[in-house]
């Protein structure tokens, strides 16, 4: 079993919860906007730093897109 820190945890969650303030960003500014809202909560996280990959979760649905410099400003804020 794999062995979270609390400083991990909410490292990792502090990452999803910026990810989604970008969503927008991962989408693209032209399909967000005319896309209806979304209802109910959507979930981001980095799921590979090294590859960029970031995975946005809305109900039972998945996608996982690649974003270098994303992971890269997420992280950067981390750090403070």
């Amino acid at each position: 079993m794999n062995q979270t820190s609390r400083r991990g945890f909410l490292a990792a969650s502090g990452t999803g919860v910026a990810a989604i303030a970008v969503a927008p960003a991962i989408i693209g500014a032209d399909s967000a906007s005319a896309a209806p809202p979304h209802e109910g909560a959507v979930v981001a996280y980095i799921k590979d730093a090294a590859t960029g990959q970031v995975a946005v979760m809305h109900g039972e649905r998945e996608v996982v897109v690649t974003d270098t410099a994303l992971v890269a400003t997420l992280t950067r804020h981390l750090r403070g």
